[in-house]
C-alpha cells in the first residue's frame, strides 16, 4: 500500500533577509534562532520558518529529533542539513545542550564531571565533526552540574581533562569551540571560564559562548560591561531576557535587560557571529515567539544605532 503523501506546509511569504538585518543600522549584527525553541517541529520545517521570518542563522541543538548524532546514516543526514542551510542562506552554530539525548532518565547526563563521561566525550567529538561538515561558526558546550558524590577538585580535574580532549578534536577538525558559563553548573560565570581557559593553556580555538540573560542573572557587572570584558573571545552569543538571580529564559520585555546598550556593546566589540535567540521552553508557540523576537531585536538595534549617533 502506498503511504499517504504529507501535504507541504503552508508558509508565509519570505521575510526580508541579508542586508536588512546585517545593515549599518544595527552595527552588522546577525540574528539567529535556537532550534531548541522549535522542538515540536521537524528540523527542515523549523529551518524554513526561521529563514522565512528573516533570521540569518540558527543555533542547532543536536537532539533526538534534530540531527541525532547517534542515529544511523549520520553523514548522509548531515549533508542533507548542510544543503538545506545553504539553500535557505542560513549560517549555523552547533549547540550541545540536549536534555535527554544521552540518558533517558537523567537530564544532561552524563557530563564531563561524571565517573564515566565517555558518552559525553563521544557526543562532543561527534558535534565537532558535524560542526566542521556544516561549516558551523562555533560548537558550543558547557561543564554540567557537579554530581553530589564528586568532590569539587575532582570535578574540576575531570572538566579540564575532558575539555582538553575536545579541544584536540576541534583543532584537528578546524572547528572553533565556544564554552558557555551556565548558572548552577561547575563553570557558571565569566571568571570560571577564564580559569578554565587558562588551565587548558589558552588555546586559540577555545572561545566563549555568552548568554546575555545569564549575565543579568548572576554576573556582578552590568550586561554591556560583560560583553566588553570578553569581546575579544566571543565566538557565539545567545540572547534572551532574564531577571536578577532567576535562571529563567524569558521573552524580550518580560525581564530586566535594557537591550540597546547590549547590542551596541556587541557592535563596538566587533562581534560578527550569530546572536541567536535562546528560548528553549517556548516551542509550543515557536513561530509566533520567533516573529515577536525578531521584531524586538530589530527595534532594539535601531534604537542602539540612534543612541550611538
Amino acid at each position: 500500500m502506498t503511504a499517504p503523501t504529507r501535504p507541504a506546509p503552508t508558509r508565509p511569504a519570505p521575510g526580508p533577509r541579508g542586508t536588512v538585518v546585517a545593515g549599518a543600522a544595527d552595527g552588522g549584527l546577525r540574528f539567529g534562532y535556537g532550534t531548541n525553541g522549535f522542538a515540536n517541529h521537524r528540523l527542515t520545517d523549523a529551518l524554513a520558518v526561521v529563514a522565512d521570518l528573516g533570521y540569518q542563522g540558527v543555533a542547532l541543538t543536536l537532539d533526538h529529533d534534530h540531527l541525532d548524532p547517534f542515529a544511523p546514516a549520520l553523514a548522509r543526514r548531515v549533508a542533507a542539513v548542510a544543503r538545506r542551510l545553504a539553500a535557505l542562506d542560513l549560517a549555523v552554530v552547533v549547540e550541545t545542550g540536549a536534555r535527554y539525548l544521552l540518558d533517558p532518565w537523567h537530564k544532561h547526563a552524563p557530563t564531563l564531571l561524571h565517573d564515566d563521561p565517555a558518552r559525553r566525550v563521544e557526543f562532543l567529538r561527534r558535534a565537532v565533526r558535524i560542526g566542521a561538515d556544516l561549516g558551523a561558526e562555533a560548537v558550543s558546550l558547557w561543564s554540567g552540574v557537579r554530581p553530589d558524590a564528586v568532590a569539587q577538585e575532582t570535578a574540576w580535574d575531570r572538566l579540564v581533562a575532558g575539555c582538553a580532549t575536545v579541544v584536540d578534536a576541534a583543532e584537528a577538525a578546524g572547528t572553533t569551540l565556544g564554552f558557555e558559563p551556565e548558572p548552577g553548573m561547575l563553570v557558571e560565570d565569566i571568571a570560571g571560564w577564564r580559569r578554565l581557559r587558562g588551565a587548558l593553556g589558552d588555546p586559540d580555538r577555545f572561545g566563549i559562548t555568552l548568554d546575555i540573560g545569564h549575565c543579568r542573572c548572576l554576573e556582578p557587572r552590568p550586561v554591556p560591561e560583560c560583553v566588553r570584558e570578553v569581546g575579544a573571545y566571543l565566538v557565539n552569543v545567545q540572547i534572551d531576557d532574564m531577571r536578577r538571580g532567576v535562571h529563567e529564559h524569558l521573552e524580550f520585555g518580560a525581564g530586566e535587560i535594557d537591550f540597546p546598550p547590549v547590542l551596541r556593546a556587541l557592535g563596538d566589540a566587533g562581534y560578527r557571529g550569530l546572536v541567536a535567540v535562546e528560548l528553549p521552553r517556548h516551542s509550543h508557540a515557536a513561530p509566533a515567539v520567533a516573529a515577536r523576537s525578531l521584531d524586538f531585536l530589530r527595534a532594539a538595534a535601531k534604537e542602539a544605532a540612534r543612541q550611538q549617533r
